[in-house]
């Protein structure tokens, strides 16, 4: 095996989702309810191989798709926000914030292990999904991968894990 190492981007146009969210700023103030057509990176960074390869990244392409496709068309909600208080009511969700109580179709929303739906906590909670899957990213000795998030032109939050 090579020491030399390589970084593959991965930026397809399929790697996105569309997601109604609010931004949390305080315990008293939020945005209005929006929507984005967020976008998805990753940037992986291995050893190449005696084949002039890391590894076959078509794995990473097919774990991005699935993960986005789980997100697309929902209204996402941040589950750890220590400001919301969210209730489970027959085929709804009651979603507390200040003094509102606003209310979502439980089939269309996702509650995610977020603290604020932002694209600085989308990209770890994409990264966290990548990476606590399975081994994969240790057998194929990745020494890091960034997963980047945007919510519109020039604008990415990104998280990043490091082999240990």
């Amino acid at each position: 095996m090579s020491h030399r190492l390589t970084t593959i981007n991965i930026c397809k146009e399929a790697l996105k989702f569309s997601g109604a969210h609010f931004t949390i700023f305080s315990a008293t103030d939020r945005e209005r309810l929006h929507g984005h057509n967020f976008r998805v990176r990753a940037e992986v960074t291995a050893p190449v191989d005696d084949n002039g390869m890391c590894f076959n990244y078509q794995e990473i392409k097919t774990r991005l798709r699935t993960i986005c496709n789980a997100l697309d068309e929902y209204m996402l909600l941040p589950g750890k926000s220590p400001h919301l208080k969210i209730e489970h009511i027959d085929k709804q969700y009651h979603v507390h914030f200040n003094d509102e109580v606003m209310v979502f179709i439980a089939d269309d929303t996702r509650i995610l292990d977020i603290r604020n739906t932002t694209v600085e906590e989308f990209s770890y909670y994409i990264l966290d999904q990548m990476v606590s899957a399975d081994t994969f990213f240790i057998e194929n000795d990745v020494a890091n991968i960034t997963i980047g998030v945007s919510s519109g032109d020039g604008q990415w939050g990104s998280s990043t894990w490091v082999a240990s």
